[in-house]
């Protein structure tokens, strides 16, 4: 189904679940039963209900899954921080209400950090050149500090995307103390998680041991207000 580099910065915290998931999935296994826990099922048991996802697994706590990539990524995330995943899914329902066919910006962020999201523990240095969306400070002039920095992408949709990576592939950031114990500010909106493109970050990539690296205007743009709606682009 999917082969993926375990090495690679952005699977690599994935590999102790992962693999032992991939191993049943080469013996044939669908991948709700390949995660092997009672949480997943096939998301045919759910489309009878036509019930929206999010409120699904608010009720029954079971993770309606596909047979895909993406599907299987977000399984590995859930394995590997279920505390996190189940306070995204519990935020959700606990949103404040949003005007008509809108999710509101409680709810457009979860999104964004559910599908792209990536964890980032770092000095002040850099968090504030992140916010700056200030890219030569953050990696060419503090390009040491990332030696005390860590991160870990959480949003399942990126790491399917990460399976082709591409300079372009942006994560949305939500900076925390401990990335195995993330936490959830109270007053989440897509404005408080800048974006980031994770090829760019030190060690991830070959190519970005080069200043040139980061000259490319099409990928790392000057700031702009964080507020469009999620719509699963990976755009910075």
């Amino acid at each position: 189904m999917i082969d993926p580099d375990w090495a690679a910065p952005w699977f690599a915290p994935y590999a102790g679940v992962g693999e032992p998931v991939l191993a049943r999935l080469r013996a044939g296994q669908a991948v709700h039963a390949a995660l092997a826990h009672p949480r997943f099922e096939p998301d045919s048991v759910r489309q009878p209900a036509d019930e929206g996802y999010e409120a699904y697994v608010a009720r029954t706590g079971r993770v309606p899954t596909r047979h895909n990539a993406h599907d299987l990524f977000n399984g590995l995330v859930w394995l590997r921080h279920p505390r996190f995943k189940q306070a995204l899914n519990d935020a959700h329902q606990s949103a404040p209400p949003a005007p008509a066919g809108r999710r509101g910006p409680v709810r457009d962020a979860l999104t964004l950090l559910d599908e792209s999201g990536l964890l980032l523990v770092a000095p002040a240095s850099l968090q504030a050149a992140l916010r700056a969306q200030d890219w030569p400070a953050l990696f060419i002039h503090h390009r040491a500090a990332w030696q005390g920095a860590q991160s870990r992408i959480v949003g399942h949709a990126l790491l399917e995307k990460l399976l082709q990576p591409h300079k372009s592939w942006c994560a949305r950031v939500l900076v925390v103390d401990d990335l195995d114990e993330p936490v959830l500010p109270a007053d989440l909106s897509p404005s408080l998680l800048p974006p980031l493109p994770v090829l760019g970050i030190p060690g991830w990539w070959p190519a970005n041991e080069q200043e040139g690296f980061y000259a490319d205007a099409r990928v790392f743009r000057p700031k702009r207000l964080a507020s469009a709606p999620a719509t699963g682009g990976f755009a910075c």
